[in-house]
């Protein structure tokens, strides 16, 4: 393949970038009618430290956040350390002795495994009597409809998980239609079986946001658009936020306290630049699609089916064309370009992990960066970029690095 092969195919494109567009207009309505209904102003920026009591622009960031995902309320701090963070506060914030979770996307993702007790942790939920069930995915594609409904009959089910991502397996994202259309049905037979959706990555590349009870996200992804330095949300309905808030602090301290140091600013930036980065994030993964299928290798989504996260799965099915690959998009990245990825144990992983992340936020997938697992099929999952061009000449680079590109 040639460079000018490369526009050529670009070009072709024009009728998914379109769509695209569409999305970040609706996506950038949205955001804004959130900040014009809460009126936001330049007091909210302001910061506090300590205990961060009446912390008017943390507590009015949560208000936007609740709207644009549209939920009831919700609980945006930077003192998540991750979206797996986020996640554990929420699973351990609503689960007891004694009640059952069940997973209904398939095996969650890898850092998930220690919180539930898929591999031995005396931290985790199994060490304190919370049971887990599992429901694969029919043709790691579609929701088992009958085996969930015949468990929810079974059993009590205090809460269903349900992965929006595909983490390191190589099915598509779940659409948010697909998402709805299983809750609902659940809703039929339990009405109350809590429901939380993982939402990382997922964010504002569909119309809307999964109907569930919670859904959790890491702000150095989507909702963060390069711009929070750190962070995590969880949204959904009232009672159980404030369960998730005593989670994270203490006990009776709720969502009162918790420093926002400064950093309301780049949050509520972050959100407002997040339809228009998402949108560039998810033309990446097209052009990409598009060039690799050419170039015979599979891909999941390909580039003109529905997307719902900003994950684009390369299968490779060759080690070294794997490295290769990844160590090009960091090539291509504007922090640490010289730096060479190796493969390495990465904590809470069972496969050496190799990854690229020369990016202004360290770990932030939003920003233009590729990971992969080292075992077969040797897919790449590339992800995010903050700006179409800048991810268009990252992946240029990555595909000269596997020799893939001629003169």
């Amino acid at each position: 393949m040639k460079l000018e092969d490369i526009n050529n195919i670009e070009k072709g494109l024009k009728d998914e970038f379109e769509k695209i567009d569409e999305l970040v207009e609706f996506n950038c309505q949205k955001v804004l009618n959130a900040f014009w209904k809460e009126k936001v102003d330049t007091t909210f920026f302001n910061g506090t430290t300590g205990y961060g009591y009446g912390d008017k622009g943390r507590d009015e960031i949560e208000k936007i956040f609740a709207q644009v995902l549209n939920k009831e309320d919700a609980l945006v701090r930077i003192q998540f350390i991750s979206g797996t963070h986020a996640v554990s506060t929420a699973l351990f914030a609503m689960l007891r002795s004694g009640d059952t979770m069940m997973a209904i996307s398939g095996t969650p993702y890898d850092t998930i495994h220690e919180i539930i007790g898929l591999r031995d942790n005396p931290s985790s939920l199994k060490s304190m009597g919370v049971n887990y069930e599992q429901v694969e995915l029919i043709d790691n594609k579609e929701f088992d409809e009958e085996k969930i409904i015949t468990k929810l009959k079974e059993k009590k089910i205090k809460l269903i998980e349900i992965q929006r991502s595909r983490g390191y397996s190589t099915r598509n994202a779940i659409t948010v239609d697909r998402i709805n259309s299983i809750i609902e049905k659940i809703r039929k037979v339990d009405s109350e079986v809590i429901i939380m959706v993982d939402n990382c990555y997922g964010e504002l590349t569909d119309y809307e946001e999964p109907n569930s009870d919670i859904i959790v996200g890491s702000l150095i992804k989507n909702l963060g658009a390069g711009l929070a330095p750190m962070g995590a949300y969880i949204a959904g309905k009232k009672e159980l936020i404030e369960l998730c808030a005593d989670r994270l602090g203490a006990p009776g301290l709720g969502k009162e306290g918790g420093a926002s140091l400064g950093f309301n600013r780049s949050l509520l930036q972050g959100l407002f630049m997040a339809p228009r980065v998402v949108g560039d994030a998810m033309k990446n993964c097209i052009l990409a699609s598009k060039i690799f299928e050419e170039l015979g290798y599979e891909v999941v989504p390909r580039y003109n089916e529905k997307r719902s996260d900003i994950v684009q799965t390369i299968m490779l099915n060759d080690e070294q064309k794997l490295i290769k690959f990844v160590q090009g998009i960091q090539m291509g990245s504007p922090v640490d370009s010289f730096a060479l990825p190796e493969p390495w144990d990465m904590p809470g992983y069972e496969s050496k992990i190799i990854m690229a992340s020369g990016a202004f936020i360290e770990g932030s997938s939003i920003e233009i960066s590729c990971d992969a697992p080292l075992r077969p099929p040797y897919a790449a999952f590339l992800q995010g970029g903050l700006v179409y061009e800048y991810n268009k000449i990252a992946l240029i680079k990555s595909l000269e690095n596997m020799g893939a590109i001629t003169k």
